[in-house]
């Protein structure tokens, strides 16, 4: 299990976290990316496969950490991009091309409490 980032409150925190999840995507770091999720986070996903009627909700940064190691062991790229960041949280923008050039991109709204993320809601959409 990762181990719990420890960063500053308001809008530093969502600086922070969004630092440590970009370096976590760019290094393929599973745990990287899931330490700066609280451990009781709650990640809501919609996309073609979990419609909005029937979201996949990832319970906990354990949950989170299954979804991402099974995500950055793909052979792809990833960059994060058209972020806006506030004292409660944050919006991102992931984009994610396969060698293939098939393309992912994923929108996410990110809420912060105590410099974690407590819960997060993103769309994702891909290429067929």
């Amino acid at each position: 299990m990762p181990s719990q980032a420890k960063l500053p409150a308001g809008r530093g925190a969502a600086e922070g976290v969004l630092a440590a999840i970009r370096e976590g995507f760019r290094a393929r770091d599973a745990a990287r990316v899931a330490s700066v999720y609280a451990e009781n986070a709650v990640c809501t996903i919609v996309n073609r496969n979990n419609p909005p009627s029937r979201p996949m909700v990832l319970r906990g940064r354990a949950a989170l950490l299954e979804v991402l190691r099974d995500t950055l062991a793909r052979e792809m790229t990833h960059e994060i991009t058209h972020v806006t960041t506030g004292e409660a949280g944050f919006a991102w923008r992931l984009e994610c091309v396969y060698p293939d050039g098939c393309k992912v991109v994923g929108l996410y709204m990110s809420s912060l409490e105590g410099g974690l993320v407590v819960s997060e809601f993103s769309v994702d959409c891909w290429d067929e």
